[in-house]
């Protein structure tokens, strides 16, 4: 009989002034509102720990984006256990690079070039639609060998769990459901949502999306 099928656990960060605002926050490091702390601590003892849906023992790593408010994330979810699991930040894990366009609002973005859109055109001095696929799927790369030992050779535990950002994890959910980048316009993640993606019939040739938005505040 084949182990349980080996999960990712995506989560975005909790609330910014920026995200609450609305302007596009890459490579700026600004640290959760108030609010954003307690969406992810009301939720850590719901989500984390024996036996519920994040469980430490099940996880072979995590990946955190270098970001604080990505970090901070991390430790708020796990901070009601006795220690941390062992993570990675891991810089391929950060924001899209808005370049020219970080701290704008869109519609300040459309006043330079109206007919602009992320998931083709990619942001001036950042990264193009391209180098931001080519990121994200290094990521799915490195999370998909983990699965594959654990699955196929046993070795290693059965989940993974990446903590990252809006842009980011839409891309990661587009490609790993083999659908173009663009495909991502199409997923909303709200601020402390938790995504979780898995595999069809236990074969890893079969990704799947199992849930989105888990936990979160939805607009």
């Amino acid at each position: 009989m084949p182990p349980p099928t080996p999960r990712l656990f995506l989560i975005r960060h909790g609330e910014t002034e920026w995200s609450l605002n609305g302007r596009h926050t890459g490579t700026t490091d600004i640290p959760l509102t108030a609010r954003g702390e307690e969406q992810i601590k009301s939720k850590a003892h719901i989500l984390v720990g024996e036996g519920k849906t994040i469980d430490p023992k099940n996880l072979c790593v995590a990946l955190v984006s270098p970001r604080q408010r990505a970090h901070r994330t991390f430790h708020l979810l796990f901070e009601h256990l006795p220690k941390f699991p062992d993570h990675i930040i891991d810089v391929s894990a950060r924001e899209w690079d808005y370049g020219k366009y970080e701290g704008l609002f869109k519609h300040e973005i459309l006043a330079i070039d109206p007919n602009w859109t992320i998931w083709r055109d990619g942001c001036p001095g950042g990264e193009s639609a391209q180098e931001m696929c080519a990121r994200v799927d290094s990521v799915i790369s490195k999370v998909r060998e983990y699965h594959r030992q654990y699955f196929e050779e046993g070795k290693g535990t059965r989940d993974v769990l990446v903590v990252a950002h809006g842009h980011f994890n839409r891309v990661l959910i587009s490609r790993w459901l083999e659908f173009d980048l663009a495909t991502g316009t199409h997923f909303n993640v709200e601020p402390g949502g938790v995504s979780v993606l898995s595999y069809n019939h236990s074969s890893l040739d079969e990704p799947a999306l199992n849930a989105l938005n888990l936990y979160a505040d939805i607009k």
